[in-house]
């Protein structure tokens, strides 16, 4: 049955809330279990280290080549496609034996998982008027996703192997894939161009739309700032004086799903007041918490703090954002998703990439400096974004 605005049922949101929370969370397995990937490989801390960097980056270009077909192709069928592809990677990644193919492995796991970015703004076509709220349920879900992901992998990987961790999720894939081709329904595609049109459409709308460029560079530097953190923890955590384990490590996450519960709330405020003033709070957030650890590296107060404030900060950050982008015009979601999230991921992996270097250069301290430098930038952008609306 076709899709014709009749609404969403709140079995179809939470199915594409647990869809994309089990999907994205592949991306993200590797980030508390580095180490342990490096030990039973034989391989140095920076060279595991640039798993979660190939695995953004294969993202980061799925967003370009593969999401615009949303607005092509049936969205199901799209999504259905995409996970039982990301199914095989993740069988074929629990016998990976070499770097090169944990490599090549890693980048198609951040590459299938695009089929999140065919899903959220699946929700924002069938939401209606009510998208702030709908997209924030949809992208909660996204968010437990990514921080479950730390915990899950951490206990995994401690009492058994990280390969585990892999071949679990390709069960759980299996079940939500059936789950989206039983209860959503067929969305008809609102582009009928060519392909190569459909990808020239997608710049086009970040050349219409200032909006949509003020919002992505943000999501970039914020993201990014949230990625060093959550890369480079694993190994400060990892020496004295925490000297955790992967399991230990894996329970800041947590922290984090406590702190994303928050976010919904960001959601329903864009619907009602002025979403640029809410984000001049949310980034306050995320410099306040960079802080935090900067000021007191070795207190695990400190980070437990900061782990819940960053958290909030970035999630309710990204959720205010993606209700603004999400009034830009409704026949081209999935191309305007396409650009925002591009530079998004672009920015997470390049966050990803600089707090590894930086690690190696000048262990937490130069991390500390480097994260907020990127959380001072993304203060600034919002200080712009606030004055521009004012003006309107």
């Amino acid at each position: 049955m076709w899709y014709k605005n009749g609404g969403i049922t709140k079995k179809q949101t939470a199915v594409l809330a647990v869809a994309v929370g089990v999907c994205i969370a592949n991306i993200y397995y590797s980030l508390p279990i580095l180490s342990a990937i490096a030990k039973d490989l034989g391989l140095r801390e920076s060279q595991a280290g640039n798993l979660p960097v190939l695995s953004q980056l294969g993202y980061g270009l799925g967003l370009l080549l593969i999401t615009p077909l949303g607005d092509k192709i049936e969205r199901k069928k799209l999504i259905v496609i995409l996970q039982i592809l990301l199914i095989a990677v993740l069988i074929a990644i629990t016998f990976i034996r070499s770097l090169p193919g944990l490599y090549v492995s890693g980048f198609l796991i951040g590459l299938l998982a695009v089929a999140t970015q065919v899903l959220v703004p699946t929700a924002a076509v069938m939401a209606g008027e009510k998208k702030g709220n709908v997209v924030g349920i949809v992208y909660t879900g996204l968010l437990v996703g990514i921080l479950g992901a730390r915990v899950f992998s951490g206990y995994i990987a401690e009492w058994f192997s990280w390969r585990y961790i892999y071949g679990i999720s390709a069960c759980m894939m299996v079940v939500t894939t059936g789950a989206v081709a039983l209860v959503l329904p067929k969305v008809e595609p609102e582009y009928h161009g060519n392909y190569k049109d459909l990808l020239a459409s997608s710049f086009l709308q970040f050349k219409r739309f200032a909006l949509l460029r003020r919002l992505s560079f943000l999501a970039a530097f914020s993201f990014g700032t949230f990625c060093s953190f959550w890369t480079t923890l694993t190994f400060h955590l990892s020496l004295p004086p925490f000297n955790y384990h992967s399991d230990t490590i894996g329970l800041f996450g947590f922290l984090g799903i406590a702190g994303v519960l928050v976010s919904p709330v960001f959601g329903r405020w864009a619907d009602k007041y002025n979403p640029a003033r809410n984000q001049l709070f949310t980034v306050g957030f995320i410099i306040v918490s960079v802080l935090l650890i900067q000021l007191f590296p070795y207190s695990l107060i400190a980070f437990i703090i900061t782990t819940v404030l960053l958290d909030v900060g970035q999630q309710s950050t990204q959720i205010t954002s993606l209700a603004q982008i999400y009034t830009l015009d409704e026949t081209a979601y999935s191309r305007i998703n396409t650009m925002f999230m591009t530079i998004t991921f672009i920015g997470g992996a390049f966050g990803t990439w600089v707090g590894v270097k930086s690690w190696m250069l000048g262990g937490w301290n130069l991390v500390g400096w480097q994260m907020l430098l990127w959380a001072c930038i993304v203060m600034a952008i919002a200080v712009w974004g606030y004055g521009a609306s004012v003006k309107k």
